[in-house]
C-alpha cells in the first residue's frame, strides 16, 4: 500500500495544491475561496502551523443554524480544533482508519509542524480502487499462468 508521501506526489503531478485560510479572515471569504476552488475545507494556517480547519460542515452548522453572519464571524470562531494529522509516512491504510474512526472527511499532512499537503477521502477512495483492481489483475494473471 502506498504512503501518504506517494499519494503527495501523484497530486501534485495533477497541480492540485492546498488552500489555505488564515485564523482571523472572515467567514465570507474562506466560503469564496472554497467556491472559487471547488473544494469542502480549508486548513486554517498560522505562522505555516495548522491551528484548524474550516469546512462546509462548520459553516452549516456553527454559522447558517446559529444565526451567525458570514461577514461578520472570524473563521476561527468556527473552525474545528485541534486539528488531527497524519505524517506523510503514514500508509493510506491508516489515514483512512483515522477518517473512518474519527468521521472526518479532510485530513491534513503534516511534517515537523508544517502543513505539506490535505488528503480528502475522495483521494484515499481512489487510491484504494486502484490498489484494488492492480491485485485483481496480477491474480488473474496468475491464476493464467502469465
Amino acid at each position: 500500500m502506498k504512503t501518504v508521501a506517494q499519494l503527495l506526489k501523484l497530486k501534485a503531478l495533477q497541480h492540485q495544491q492546498v488552500h489555505t485560510v488564515a485564523p482571523d479572515e472572515m467567514v465570507l471569504q474562506a466560503l469564496k475561496v472554497m467556491a472559487d476552488k471547488n473544494v469542502g475545507a480549508l486548513p486554517v494556517v498560522e505562522g505555516g502551523k495548522v491551528v484548524g480547519i474550516f469546512s462546509e460542515r462548520d459553516y452549516a452548522r456553527k454559522v447558517v443554524l446559529l444565526g451567525r453572519s458570514s461577514v461578520g464571524t472570524p473563521v476561527s470562531a468556527i473552525m474545528s480544533s485541534p486539528v488531527i494529522s497524519v505524517d506523510p509516512h503514514k500508509s493510506i491504510d491508516h489515514c483512512m482508519n483515522i477518517m473512518t474512526d474519527s468521521h472526518l472527511r479532510h485530513l491534513p499532512v503534516v511534517e515537523h509542524g508544517l502543513l505539506i499537503g490535505l488528503l480528502s477521502i475522495g483521494d484515499l477512495v481512489k487510491e484504494a480502487i486502484a490498489e484494488q483492481g492492480n491485485l485483481i489483475q496480477q491474480l488473474e494473471q496468475y491464476i493464467r499462468g502469465e
